[in-house]
């Protein structure tokens, strides 16, 4: 098996609220990293405008310079105004996105690992609704129609090989706000289990979090890199290294007063991994 180191980041809102000091330094300080593959689950925008577009692929471009990159759009990515309750179908609501990002669900393979996005931004949706308004186009959903096709995605990985779920809102709920970015969370955490995933990538939140689903499924969520901290904390984004039996995930924080990202917290998991066949011999011949 071999280990795979993925660098996160999210929720950088290209718009009135991006820190380009903040993206500046991504874009010179992730490619020293040197990760096997970078992720940024959704929000790259504010409004889905063609000129934030414009800047989130620029951004985009410097990432795969570094390494092979994964893209999923957020919920303000999306024109869901252009389809509320899905009643001019789904696709109208990412075409902006797809524009400039292509695929809304891309699978990326590494050397050590698949890495798998869906979609749970769909703004104003059945699967959304809550009896809070202020959920309205901001609380994601995972259909189970989601979660079979990323399970069909995972049983294609070959041994050993670890299994990324990339999606933009919050699996678990955020430290100061409380608050679960998924609607009817507990079904979607029984299906997230269920599709084989060993770590999932989140965001939402606009703050930074590791942790696990029932102690088998590790999530790292990312902060944001707008001036829309939870908070207002320092902004982080995270390192995620998946080894044979350990899942690492290394924040990385914003300090404003040297312009500089540095390492804080690490927190470690343990691998629910499926091991690899073993095979015996006898004479040459497999037994």
């Amino acid at each position: 098996m071999t280990d795979t180191t993925i660098v996160h980041c999210s929720d950088l809102h290209f718009g009135g609220h991006a820190d380009l000091p903040q993206v500046e330094a991504l874009e010179r300080f992730v490619p020293s990293l040197e990760g096997d593959a970078i992720v940024v689950s959704g929000d790259l925008t504010q409004r889905a405008r063609h000129g934030e577009f414009q800047r989130a692929r620029v951004f985009v471009r410097h990432m795969q310079d570094a390494a092979p990159t994964l893209v999923v759009p957020g919920n303000h990515d999306i024109e869901w105004w252009k389809s509320p309750l899905g009643i001019r179908g789904e696709s109208v609501k990412y075409e902006k996105y797809r524009q400039y990002f292509g695929d809304v669900r891309p699978v990326l393979q590494v050397p050590g690992a698949i890495i798998a996005g869906a979609v749970s931004a769909y703004g104003i949706a059945w699967g959304s609704l809550t009896w809070n308004v202020n959920d309205m186009a901001v609380k994601g959903h995972l259909p189970r129609s989601e979660t079979a096709r990323i399970k069909q995605v995972f049983a294609t990985a070959r041994p050993g090989q670890a299994r990324v779920l990339v999606i933009h809102h919050n699996v678990l709920p955020g430290a100061l706000s409380r608050r679960m970015g998924l609607a009817r969370w507990r079904s979607a955490h029984k299906r997230l289990l269920d599709t084989g995933a060993d770590v999932v990538v989140c965001g939402h939140d606009h703050q930074e979090g590791a942790g696990q689903v029932e102690g088998r499924l590790t999530v790292s969520t990312s902060g944001t890199h707008s001036a829309r901290s939870r908070g207002g904390r320092p902004s982080v984004f995270n390192v995620v290294r998946i080894e044979r039996e350990v899942v690492h995930v290394q924040h990385y924080r914003w300090d404003p007063a040297t312009g500089c990202f540095a390492p804080s917290d690490r927190f470690s998991f343990a691998r629910h991994f499926t091991p690899e066949p073993v095979v015996s011999t006898v004479d040459g011949m497999e037994a």
